[in-house]
C-alpha cells in the first residue's frame, strides 16, 4: 500500500488550520494541535520544515505563535508535503534526489510508469491550494440545508 505519511498529512492539516484561524493574527501551536489531534512538540518541529520552505513565519513574544507566509491562494498541497516530505516519488528509482539508483534504470519499462505516476501525483497536489482546502472545509461545517421545501421563512429552498 502507498500512503503519505503522517508527517504529510499531518503538516497539511496544520497548515489549514493556520489558514483558517490566523485572521492576520498569529496562531499558537497549542491551539492547532488540541485542534488536530496533534503533539504540540510534533506541530513545531513540522513548522520548522515548513518555515524552512518559506511557507510559515514564527511571531516571538507575546501574542506570538505562526502565520502563513504567503497567502493561502498560493501555497499548493504539494508545497507542503514536498516540505516535509521530500520530492513525490512512488518508488525510490524516479526520486531525483536518489543518489543511488538502481541499475535497470536505463532498460526498465516500468520505471517509466512509475516516472508518470509520481508526475501525475505532483500535478495534483500542486493544483489544489490552501484556499481551496479551507473553502472545503468551510463546507463541511456548515449546518446541514433545510430539506427540499423547509426554506428559511416563507421563501423555497433550493432544490
Amino acid at each position: 500500500m502507498m500512503r503519505i505519511s503522517t508527517r504529510g498529512r499531518y503538516a497539511l492539516r496544520a497548515m489549514v488550520d493556520l489558514a483558517l484561524h490566523a485572521g492576520g493574527e498569529p496562531v499558537l501551536r497549542q491551539e492547532i494541535a488540541g485542534r488536530q489531534d496533534i503533539s504540540a512538540d510534533y506541530v513545531a518541529q513540522l513548522f520548522r520544515k515548513l518555515h524552512a520552505a518559506g511557507l510559515v513565519e514564527g511571531v516571538k513574544g507575546p501574542g506570538g505563535g505562526y502565520l502563513l507566509a504567503r497567502d493561502p491562494a498560493v501555497i499548493t498541497a504539494l508545497d507542503v508535503v514536498q516540505a516535509v516530505e521530500g520530492p513525490i516519488a512512488v518508488v525510490h528509482c524516479v526520486d531525483p534526489e536518489d543518489d543511488d539508483p538502481c541499475n535497470r534504470v536505463d532498460r526498465c519499462v516500468t520505471r517509466l510508469l512509475w516516472k508518470r505516476l509520481s508526475a501525475v501525483m505532483t500535478g495534483f497536489l500542486d493544483s489544489v491550494t490552501l484556499q481551496d482546502l479551507c473553502d472545503e472545509a468551510r463546507q463541511l461545517l456548515l449546518p446541514s440545508p433545510p430539506n427540499v421545501g423547509e426554506g428559511a421563512g416563507d421563501e423555497p429552498s433550493c432544490t
